[in-house]
């Protein structure tokens, strides 16, 4: 039998792969000791959340701005200034003197994040409609690595002194901004051909207003599933969890979207096609959210929990590779902009309204509020066929 050749990778992947890791290693550094290191500047509970929303409203604004700008100088020069950007965010934090200047730190890292959004971009623009799923998924493995790395990292940093993993963390993002330089690839296509038809919002058309939508509301959901889980499994007298337990849980949610959107994505892709995978990853999450919301055994928490996974799985780099492929040749990272923007605004959002809903309806109820705004991102692009998608990117290809 003839070997099955595999498809190679497009020249330069490898690189923005790397580049979009190494920047979440230092992410992932930060996150998990923030919270204590604000203490120390008799930062509260309140104060401590508002620290971490202001990640988020900064990238949710910035987003679309860094898309729009990569549109006309190119992916490689946005990437590297927001590398720098969050170096030097990453610094500020560390050399902190007071409460503020944490904030500050925080607000540069979070608009220095946003050129996720752009990496995203320069991989559909290298990348097959074939196998833009594949290689968006693989991206979201990227985010799984570096939150694995980056909390061990920084738990060693933290060794030398509580400011010592900002400075570690800054000091890879300074490294990743030099590396980029020489070896990033500058993917954004040649448009100087495309007549300036497109008004201020072609980057959002109907189809695309409608995927940032599920974005949002997707977001919205999970962002409020890990919010409460913990609680929730403290409370609930049928588990009664610890910290340990709590753990444990989040990291077979972590290994089971590494493992999805890193291998099982491309296959079912080819199999099934992203519009397709997208409605099956949004009914999986949908139903694994309602199904936690009525667990009472251990069995049925872990059979709602890996269909919640597998669901977020699939649908994310499902959705990235729709944008992709809906979106004007010459708004690509602008579209993929909104679509992050969104995305940091259901991650608002959705601690607040869980919380909300958590103290003020029952443990349980976050998790069926968010089942059903499941239910809601999968109507709102039930009706978008992919006969219609394929014609539309067809025809901004062509043009």
């Amino acid at each position: 039998m003839a070997k099955r050749e595999r498809t190679p990778m497009p020249a330069g992947y490898w690189t923005i792969w790397t580049t979009v890791a190494l920047d979440l290693v230092g992410f992932g550094i930060i996150v998990p000791i923030l919270g204590h290191y604000a203490e120390t500047f008799g930062a509260n509970g309140f104060q401590v959340g508002l620290m971490f929303a202001t990640f988020s409203i900064a990238q949710m604004v910035c987003a679309p701005i860094l898309g729009r700008i990569s549109d006309r100088v190119g992916r490689k020069p946005v990437i590297v200034f927001s590398l720098i950007g969050t170096a030097v965010g990453s610094i500020v934090t560390g050399m902190a003197g007071a409460l503020w200047v944490l904030f500050l730190g925080r607000a540069l890292d979070g608009a220095s994040g946003a050129s996720v959004a752009v990496a995203q971009g320069a991989v559909a623009d290298i990348a097959p409609p074939e196998q833009r799923a594949k290689l968006m998924g693989m991206m979201g493995a990227a985010f799984g690595v570096g939150f694995v790395v980056g909390p061990a990292l920084g738990g060693l940093a933290a060794l030398g002194g509580p400011h010592v993993p900002f400075f570690v963390a800054g000091g890879i993002a300074a490294v990743n901004a030099v590396v980029a330089i020489f070896r990033l690839p500058e993917t954004k296509p040649d448009t100087s051909h495309i007549p300036a038809t497109h008004g201020r919002r072609g980057a959002l058309t109907p189809a695309l207003q409608r995927f940032a939508v599920v974005g949002f509301l997707s977001m919205l959901g999970f962002a409020g599933f890990e919010s409460t889980f913990s609680l929730w499994g403290k409370e609930n007298q049928n588990f009664g969890f610890t910290s340990g337990t709590a753990s444990l849980v989040f990291v077979f949610v972590g290994i089971t979207l590494v493992a999805v959107q890193g291998g099982l994505i491309g296959p079912l892709t080819a199999k099934l096609g992203s519009r397709k995978l997208l409605r099956v990853g949004l009914s999986l999450v949908a139903v694994g959210l309602l199904l936690l919301s009525v667990a009472t055994s251990w069995i049925v928490l872990l059979v709602a929990l890996f269909m919640l996974s597998m669901g977020q799985g699939f649908s994310g780099p499902s959705g990235g590779s729709l944008v992709a492929e809906l979106a004007p040749v010459e708004r690509r990272g602008e579209a993929m902009g909104y679509q992050q923007s969104t995305s940091a605004f259901g991650r608002i959002a959705g601690p607040v309204m869980a919380g909300v809903l958590f103290d003020q309806v029952g443990i349980s109820a976050p998790f069926a509020v968010s089942g059903v705004l499941m239910v809601a991102a999968l109507l709102a692009v039930w009706s978008i066929t992919r006969p219609i998608a394929v014609v539309s990117a067809a025809t901004t290809e062509a043009n």
